[in-house]
């Protein structure tokens, strides 16, 4: 909830004059409501995606306050859902999760699915069971054909720079849960199934570590928060990025 209409577009000319198309490299940025329709008017899509942060998985209805799915069809080419913020702020449950998920996949938009455990249940060991119970709760309704639509991304919510007592994950608890990740959507829909499903990697991404969390087997982007507020942070990561992909 940072940025508001104004200076969204100036963030947006920002990274336009800075960024320049990159083979194999795919550049999203997520601001709020608001700013997502005027923002669609200025983008050039060939060198920059938005995502919704947020929606409502109805098409249309009486949901007073909430932004319909439909509504983003032509301005977003992707959303967020299952966020932490979401989960645990707003009480979003495993339904409306997959609610969205199919939602999105319905309106021609990715769905970009938020997985991740928190500092308690990584302290008791639970991160399997919370990966698994959060796959299978925001793809239950996801075929093995349209599960190529959908982009996971994996944030422990103890890493995530907005949490109190934050800390970084270390290369080896990323590469063991992106492991966990494959290994029960390969349970799921079969080892070629998820082949090419693109693993995201976020919680308190910057530009010195940045590059040390793209080398790791199994990450194929990030997902960043605060880094990204700022324009300048933002290129760097994704200068970075471009290196990576050579």
């Amino acid at each position: 909830m940072n940025l508001n209409v104004g200076e969204s577009s100036i963030y947006l000319h920002k990274l336009l004059k800075r960024l320049k198309i990159a083979r194999g490299l795919e550049v999203i940025i997520a601001p709020t409501t608001l700013a997502l329709q005027p923002l669609s008017l200025q983008i050039d899509r060939k060198r920059l995606k938005l995502a919704a942060q947020n929606f409502y998985y109805q098409d249309f209805g009486a949901y007073t306050g909430e932004t319909s799915i439909s509504a983003l069809k032509g301005v977003a080419d992707y959303a967020i859902v299952g966020h932490s913020e979401r989960r645990n702020i707003f009480r979003e449950t495993d339904k409306d999760i997959r609610n969205k998920v199919a939602a999105a996949i319905r309106n021609g938009i990715t769905p970009i699915l938020c997985i991740g455990e928190t500092e308690s249940e990584k302290t008791f060991g639970e991160t399997k069971d919370v990966i698994r119970d959060q796959l299978l709760g925001g793809l239950s309704e996801v075929s093995t054909e349209d599960l190529k639509k959908v982009i996971i991304a994996y944030e422990p919510v103890w890493a995530i720079s907005s949490t109190k007592g934050a800390r970084l994950a270390s290369p080896d608890d990323i590469a063991e849960s992106i492991k966990i990740i494959k290994d029960q959507l390969s349970a799921l829909y079969g080892k070629k199934a998820v082949e090419d499903i693109p693993i995201l990697y976020g919680g308190s991404v910057n530009p010195s570590n940045a590059g040390a969390y793209l080398t790791i087997p199994g990450v194929n982007g990030l997902l960043i928060g605060g880094s990204s507020l700022i324009a300048d942070h933002f290129i760097d990561i994704i200068d970075i990025a471009k290196r990576v992909v050579r």
